[in-house]
Order: structure tokens, then C-alpha cells, then sequence
């Protein structure tokens, strides 16, 4: 009941970070972050591997709810498993294969990502902050949640959804938040970041071309040498972004509409 409670309490607080910075950083204050909860696990490695090996062919593995907190489970085939609501702050995931894995709400602060791979994997709600996600394959994937100050150099977004979910608004507006994420070389190719929030995210070489950007928040963002053709900047705010050798400029869309276009850094 404890590890439930907890579980409660954290998916509060992802809510709150996703929709109010400013009030989900009081809520944090009330969370023991440093708690045996949050900061260790109930099974080890040897058990999930037992898991994985009993599981029925076609079947994945079901750590819904689960203490992983600090756990190696780097290089596992874990494909469609479901992390949902798990604990996974520090986890070790580098080059695991989770394509297709569900991770809704689940907490995994500090996690390490890199080189996994997480095709179409669902990270809705998904508390992620200062995660390592450095050459991950992310394309397809749904990213609805907190990933500020996250590292995502040179990963795979192509056609990935950081966009807003308007049509389930009850716990309020769910979107990909990246403020102050490292996004430097990442391919964004096709990727939908309507809405989302990218304030002082560094873009420095990103590939965005044929991306979404529809009502994003950039505020005070590092697009020096980004790709933007096919780009759609409509409303997206660029308030103090640098916005300087892009390439593909001349192709991108609906620049002109761009919010505070004329507080952006500009050659």
C-alpha cells in the first residue's frame, strides 16, 4: 500500500510539472526523493530475467507498479513491456530493447537510456528529468511527458509525438516538455511538437525538417545550424531563441507567424 501511495503521490506531481512548473516544484518539496522508495529496488536483475525467460512467446513482461529504482537492466530484451507507474529513477537501460514498451507514469529521474532502443514505446506522463537518451532510437514514440534537462544527443525523434493531448484534459494538458534539454545532432525529422515546451533547449544541429512546431515554446532556444526545411513554425514563440544558420530557412513554414520573431537572435 506504501509503494502505492507513493506511486499516487508521483504521478500527481508529473501532472502538476507538465502543466505548472512553478506549483509542481512546491509539490516536489513534499516528496521524500532520497526515500528507500524512490531509490531502490524489489527484485534485481536475475529476477527480471527469469521473467523474460517464463514469459509465453508473444506475451510481454509486466513490471506495472514496480520498484526498479538503480537497476541494471542494460542490453535486456525487453520489447512491449510495460513499466507503467514503475519506479526507475537511476535505472541502467543503455542498449536495452524496449520498442513498443509502456512507461506511462512512470518515474525513471536520472535514468540511463542510452543507445536503447524504444521504437513506438509509449512515455506518456512519464517523469524523465536529466535522463540519458544519447543515440536512443525514439522515432514513432509518444512523449507526453517531463524530460527537462534531458539528454538527447544525437537520438532518433524522427516521427516522434511530443504534441499536446486535447482530448483528454481531466488531469490537464498533457504535452512533451524539454526545457533545457541537450537535443544538439538529434533527428527530429517529422516529429510532432505542437505545443510542447523546449525553453532553453539546445537544438544546436537538430534536424527538424518537415516537423511540427505549431504553438511550441522556445523561448531563449539554441537553433544555431538546425535543419528547418518543411519546418511549421505557426505561433510557435522564438522569444530570445537563437535562430541563426539555419539551413533550409528558405523552405520552412509560416516563419512570419512565429510569436516574438522580432525578440529572436537572427543573423
Amino acid at each position: 500500500m506504501k509503494t502505492l501511495s507513493i506511486i499516487r503521490c508521483a504521478w500527481l506531481a508529473v501532472t502538476c510539472l507538465l502543466i505548472v512548473p512553478a506549483a509542481a516544484q512546491d509539490m516536489l518539496r513534499h516528496l521524500d526523493l532520497a526515500s528507500p522508495q524512490m531509490t531502490t529496488a524489489e527484485i534485481g536483475r536475475a529476477d527480471v530475467e527469469a521473467l523474460i525467460a517464463k514469459a509465453a512467446p508473444g506475451v510481454p513482461v509486466d513490471l506495472s507498479g514496480r520498484r526498479l529504482n538503480g537497476l541494471d537492466l542494460s542490453g535486456l530484451d525487453l520489447r512491449g513491456a510495460s513499466f507503467r507507474a514503475a519506479l526507475l529513477n537511476g535505472a541502467n537501460l543503455k542498449g536495452a530493447r524496449l520498442d513498443g514498451a509502456l512507461f506511462d507514469q512512470a518515474w525513471m529521474l536520472k535514468a540511463d537510456l542510452g543507445g536503447a532502443s524504444l521504437k513506438k514505446a509509449s512515455l506518456f506522463g512519464t517523469q524523465l528529468q536529466d535522463g540519458r537518451l544519447g543515440g536512443a532510437d525514439l522515432s514513432g514514440a509518444r512523449i507526453a511527458g517531463d524530460f527537462s534537462r534531458a539528454d538527447f544527443r544525437g537520438a532518433d525523434l524522427s516521427g516522434a509525438d511530443f504534441s499536446a493531448d486535447m482530448r483528454n484534459q481531466s488531469m490537464g494538458l498533457m504535452r512533451g516538455v524539454l526545457n533545457s534539454a541537450d537535443l544538439r545532432g538529434a533527428n527530429l525529422t517529422g516529429a510532432n511538437l505542437s505545443r510542447a515546451q523546449l525553453q532553453f533547449a539546445d537544438l544546436e544541429g537538430a534536424n527538424l525538417s518537415g516537423a511540427s512546431l505549431v504553438g511550441a515554446e522556445f523561448a531563449g532556444a539554441d537553433f544555431t545550424g538546425a535543419n528547418v526545411a518543411g519546418a511549421d513554425f505557426r505561433n510557435a514563440d522564438v522569444d530570445s531563441a537563437r535562430l541563426i544558420g539555419l539551413a533550409g530557412l528558405d523552405r520552412a513554414r509560416n516563419v512570419e507567424l512565429a510569436r516574438n520573431l522580432g525578440r529572436a537572435i537572427r543573423e
